[in-house]
């Protein structure tokens, strides 16, 4: 049976309530990894939380060693979606656009060159808030992505 991951150490509050509700319905396993102790909703035997030791990409690593091909991960960080994407996992961003092997290179080499734009003193903004649209984007997106994946077994 396939597993749900979350890079929870900056999944917005929004996005977990989706993902819990969408595993205690599909009764699907769900891990919340971070460094960082986790809120795990109570009577929802089939989410756990993973802490893991600090330190960067410390918790991106547990679920690049332990996500296996057409599991689902939920993640902003573009270097770990890319390495999930190599290992055939699927991938979405909390505002709901899937990481796939067409799309996933063009992100990260865009995300290298606003982070080297960033280290040179270039004020690049951040983030638009997230909001519903966003909310309903990702809702739709994981909806259909599991849908593919548990027809799939």
């Amino acid at each position: 049976m396939i597993k749900l991951w979350i890079d929870a150490d900056a999944a917005p509050r929004d996005v977990k309530g989706i993902v819990f509700r969408a595993a205690k319905r599909l009764e699907l396993e769900t891990l919340l990894v971070a460094n960082q102790r986790l809120y795990v909703p109570p009577g929802n035997t089939f989410v756990t939380a993973v802490r893991v030791e600090g330190g960067p990409d410390v918790a991106d690593l547990y679920i690049v060693e332990n996500a296996e091909a057409g599991d689902v991960a939920i993640t902003a960080d573009i270097p770990l979606a890319a390495a999930l994407v190599e290992k055939e996992v699927l991938v979405i961003e909390p505002r709901g656009e899937e990481f796939t092997a067409e799309n996933v290179g063009e992100r990260l080499s865009v995300r290298n060159f606003m982070d080297e734009l960033r280290g040179s003193g270039v004020d690049t903004g951040g983030p638009a808030p997230y909001g519903d649209p966003e909310k309903r984007a990702f809702a739709s997106a994981l909806d259909r992505v599991l849908t593919r994946t548990l027809r799939s077994f």
